[in-house]
């Protein structure tokens, strides 16, 4: 009778919350438990009421924070995705509540930089080379060919330096682009000219040819890509929202591609979430739709930087750098 109640005592399970639809979560179990061997990584579901009460650590994935709440002892959780807005917002929305007591670790893989930083290299190209305009040629059998502009006298525009940004800064750079980026507080990047704070974004979106977003979301943030700010860009501009969806005004930019204020925008993110059919974006001729694939989450190496810091915890109670709740990230 003692042998099986103390494990589950000095053994508590990592469970692992997602969405009751996510179809990875079983793969993320398996790439979890193959480098966390000693832990015991289950979904919600498997969970006995004694076991949630004593999880001082869970592993999420967009979750229903319901779950979350579930967890009586729970300290912190580590999500596996970089974006945590969603995850904030529902914690925090029951004021005094348990949610707004739980830390939250995000997703900080290098591996996950460079894959954003290929896809805002690739998406850029797409724009610089003019492939929307060569598609639409051939879908009305015309043969027509356009001047060549070198990336040297191109200006790609990052909103947004973090460690998204930055990395792609750099990627843009070292393929001859020239580069800017805007963040709210100062930054200093080699190669890179950089704005900062309300008053200098203006300035930057009035030089820059391919404004490429990669903020956060957080109040600050929503709709900082609003009509004023589509105004300001270069006539004929092109936008690429990696970010998420309410970083840009979505009438703003209906109407900014209407006029053509804004030569074509490439959308990986979008308010709702499959992007219903009904969508205007999907038939507009000046809009490349992506089912947000810029930059997922390679499972191997994420699952290698959350072993790490669960170890660590373990060992001494350490927990990683949280999320400022009042910044959002």
């Amino acid at each position: 009778m003692s042998s099986s109640a103390p494990a589950s005592v000095t053994s508590p399970p990592l469970p692992f919350l997602c969405s009751p639809h996510y179809p990875f979560a079983m793969a993320w179990i398996a790439a979890l438990q193959a480098v966390m061997p000693n832990e015991r990584i289950v979904p919600f579901a498997a969970l006995t009421d004694f076991e949630k009460a004593t999880c001082s650590v869970a592993i999420v994935a967009n979750p229903d924070p319901d779950e979350v709440r579930a967890l009586s002892g729970l300290q912190w959780v580590h999500s596996v995705w970089a974006g945590v807005e969603r995850l904030v917002a529902e914690l925090d929305a029951e004021p005094g509540g348990t949610g707004a007591s739980i830390q939250i670790v995000r997703l900080i893989d290098p591996a996950l930089a460079e894959t954003m930083a290929e896809a805002v290299l690739a998406w850029t190209l797409y724009l610089h080379r003019d492939m929307p305009r060569y598609a639409l040629q051939q879908r009305a059998s015309q043969w027509r060919e356009h001047d060549y502009i070198r990336p040297a006298a191109k200006m790609v525009g990052l909103l947004g330096l973090g460690a998204l940004g930055e990395v792609a800064a750099r990627r843009l750079h070292a393929s001859g682009f020239q580069v800017s980026g805007w963040s709210r507080r100062r930054r200093s990047i080699a190669g890179v000219r950089c704005f900062a704070g309300d008053s200098e974004l203006p300035t930057m979106l009035a030089q820059t040819d391919i404004v490429v977003c990669l903020l956060p979301l957080t109040p600050d943030t929503r709709h900082v890509v609003n009509s004023a700010a589509l105004a300001a860009m270069k006539p004929g501009a092109g936008l690429i929202n990696f970010a998420r969806g309410p970083i840009v005004d979505d009438a703003a930019l209906h109407a900014a591609l209407d006029t053509g204020r804004i030569g074509h925008a490439v959308l990986d993110v979008f308010a709702q979430e499959p992007l219903p059919p009904e969508s205007w974006h999907w038939q507009h001729p000046r809009v490349t739709v992506l089912p947000h694939i810029s930059a997922p989450t390679d499972r191997v190496s994420a699952s290698a930087i959350v072993a790490k810091n669960i170890a660590l915890f373990r060992a001494n109670g350490t927990i990683p750098p949280v999320v400022n709740r009042q910044q959002g990230y």
